[in-house]
């Protein structure tokens, strides 16, 4: 659902701005320390912002917040005094997150920023201001603040760009969020597809979506296995960007779009289903990313695939047993059929390595629960066959505020997935552990011998409560995350 909080910036000093859009809240940053800065808007408090400060015992720490009263104008107003640490993209990222918060139910608030990272400001501001509702409309008192006007020393022209690229990226994440949000009764592969149809009409893409006969026709067998359960057909979602320049590069995204994922016969409990809607999160993210590639000008040619399907029990389901030929030819057994969305994902970085001629992939997915049991809920798992594609995106994950930590391919695992009957198994088997780690030799066996980056976003693709930037629900990671490298 589209963020309907507007930010601009503003020339003159708080109190004036608070006064001309008659604005409910004004804010003034506080560093650590705390350091109290000294604002104009309090001038006419009959105690200093100082005493106020030792008063609540506050510490400047980002997302904290300390509230008074003040007159401007003709009426009272609140102000409020924030804290952003140092003054970090992190620290801005959540200082923004928590006035936003605070700010639900007004209609404007005016904001002083310190300087930094103001990009960061913007994004953690409107992503706090996310909400994904179907019913009736918040009540007033919770729905988000409409308008955030914010005050640098650089001014408003100068902190144009900034704003503009914190909403973008913003609004794709907003958008994955959305994607991933929807409940599976509407999402099934046809409706993502179509979803991905509306955003390349909209940012000036082209699209090509495979049904199901063409999926049989041309070979991927992944994808047809995967979905064979389901009343409702798999599609292979490719959306294609050229730049107006000649492209750097050409960079293939691949994201895992389960729809659904009941676990097919290896059938999940009902708790494991429960956050299912959101195992298309990698998918949504490479859709989302894509539609912001021609607004940001990225210079690379960028070429989004989606594996969609549903895995559903049935009498047409996959089995445990059964052997898969993918794309190209390489056959995998199924030995645990809520193993799924690895055999769609192989089945589009075949198709990435045989015909797109990529100088680079990276795929992302909400893969393994081995992940999340290593790296917890908000790092994820990062695997790579190349150093320098490794060390950018981990970087960008820094940067973004969406972290990664780099997990080895390691090779005395790779036996863990031969199989008796097919080139591998779809599982690893008894004696090596390492779930996450099995499952990335597996994509590495159909990404060819490019560079080639793997985002197991398990734990961090989704949010258990409101916290910072986050809301609870689908988190659209890795889409911040990708567009700072593609725009690095």
């Amino acid at each position: 659902m589209p963020i309907e909080t507007r930010i601009h910036g503003a020339g003159r000093t708080v109190s004036q701005t608070a006064v001309d859009i008659d604005a409910e809240v004004v804010a003034v940053p506080v560093g650590s320390g705390p350091v109290a800065p000294a604002a104009e808007v309090a001038q006419s408090l009959p105690f200093t912002l100082d005493e106020l400060l030792e008063l609540h015992r506050a510490k400047g720490e980002p997302g904290e917040i300390t509230a008074t009263q003040v007159r401007l104008g003709d009426r009272m107003r609140e102000l409020l005094l924030y804290g952003v640490g140092d003054a970090a993209p992190a620290d801005l990222r959540k200082a923004g997150a928590a006035l936003a918060r605070r700010g639900r139910g007004r209609t404007a608030l005016v904001a002083g920023v310190p300087a930094g990272d103001l990009a960061a400001f913007v994004e953690g501001a409107l992503l706090a201001c996310y909400e994904f509702k179907i019913g009736a409309p918040p009540h007033p008192a919770k729905k988000a603040v409409g308008t955030l006007a914010v005050l640098t020393e650089a001014g408003p022209e100068s902190d144009a760009p900034a704003i503009e690229l914190g909403t973008a990226r913003a609004r794709a994440t907003a958008l994955a969020r959305d994607l991933a949000n929807t409940p599976s009764r509407e999402k099934d592969p046809s409706w993502l597809a179509a979803q991905a149809e509306r955003v390349a009409a909209d940012a000036g893409l082209t699209v090509r979506v495979r049904g199901e006969k063409e999926l049989v026709e041309e070979g991927f067998g992944g994808l047809i296995a995967v979905g064979a359960g389901s009343s409702r057909p798999p599609r292979l979602i490719e959306l294609s960007y050229l730049p107006d320049e000649p492209a750097e590069r050409h960079v293939v995204l691949v994201g895992k779009g389960i729809t659904f994922d009941s676990g097919g016969l290896s059938l999940k409990p009902n708790e494991g289903m429960k956050t299912m809607k959101t195992d298309m999160a990698g998918g949504a993210a490479v859709i989302a990313v894509m539609s912001a590639l021609r607004g940001l000008g990225v210079r690379a040619r960028v070429t989004g695939l989606v594996a969609a399907a549903e895995n559903m029990p049935s009498g047409s389901s996959m089995r445990p047993s059964d052997v898969i030929s993918h794309y190209g030819g390489t056959t995998s057994e199924v030995l645990n059929t809520d193993a799924e969305g690895r055999l769609v994902l192989a089945d589009a970085l075949a198709y990435a390595d045989a015909e797109l001629a990529p100088d680079v992939v990276v795929d992302v997915a909400t893969l393994t629960g081995a992940a999340k049991v290593a790296l917890g809920l908000r790092h994820a798992a990062l695997f790579a066959t190349d150093d320098a594609l490794a060390a950018a995106l981990t970087e960008a994950g820094t940067e973004a505020g969406e972290r990664v930590w780099r997990m080895p391919l390691v090779e005395d695992y790779r036996a863990a997935i031969d199989s008796d009957v097919a080139d591998i198994n779809n599982i690893g088997r008894g004696g090596y552990g390492g779930g996450s780690i099995t499952a990335a030799l597996f994509l590495r066996e159909f990404a060819g011998d490019r560079p080639w980056a793997h985002l197991d976003i398990a734990g961090p693709g989704r949010s258990t409560s409101d916290d910072a930037e986050l809301t609870r629900g689908a988190t659209g990671f890795g889409t911040r995350l990708l567009l700072t490298w593609l725009t690095g």
